[in-house]
């Protein structure tokens, strides 16, 4: 995402956190950036750190950032929550859509009955579903589509899409499970 890497993404039902770790070997270097391309990407945003960054990671965060300190307590992790998140006033939708592979987005065309635009870029898909689709509904299914989303899979799935956009082979659908 951006020049960063999320150390944690949580999916929620209707919502995308990303989490930044900060251990004690860790400096505030590169923490503005972080910071900046979260901000871009998720609803709500939590910095978890050690115990030398405790007292002073709220001058590194904004106020609606969360903060959750990590202290060593006979021999296990102690989590405290400073701090609760509040949604992210700077989140990019078309930034948040953007972490879905091509066949997640096409899915979640088919759920809002939109045309599929095979011929289209990413982007253009993206602009489309956010005309069409209202950010509440479009919440749930980008993380139902995270919740369902198959890594052992995907290489194959993307691999179908795009020789069916070519025009030499069909779509196999991405298998959904029923969650309970």
């Amino acid at each position: 995402m951006g020049k960063s890497r999320a150390d944690l993404v949580m999916v929620q039902p209707d919502s995308l956190s990303g989490i930044e770790i900060k251990s004690d070997a860790d400096s505030y270097a590169r923490l503005q950036r972080q910071v900046r391309d979260y901000n871009r990407y998720f609803d709500f945003n939590y910095a978890v750190v050690g115990t030398s960054h405790a007292l002073h990671i709220e001058e590194h965060v904004p106020d609606w950032w969360g903060i959750i300190t990590v202290d060593e307590v006979d021999g296990g992790a102690d989590f405290y929550v400073l701090r609760t998140a509040k949604m992210n006033p700077k989140v990019d939708w078309k930034k948040k859509l953007s972490l879905l592979w091509r066949p997640e987005l096409v899915h979640i065309q088919e759920l809002n009955g939109l045309p599929k635009y095979r011929d289209k870029s990413k982007q253009f898909v993206i602009e489309k579903i956010l005309e069409k689709v209202p950010e509440e509904l479009l919440a749930e299914q980008i993380s139902e589509e995270l919740f369902e989303r198959d890594y052992n899979e995907i290489a194959e799935v993307i691999q179908e899409y795009r020789e069916k956009r070519s025009g030499k082979g069909h779509v196999r659908k991405i298998r959904r499970r029923r969650r309970t």
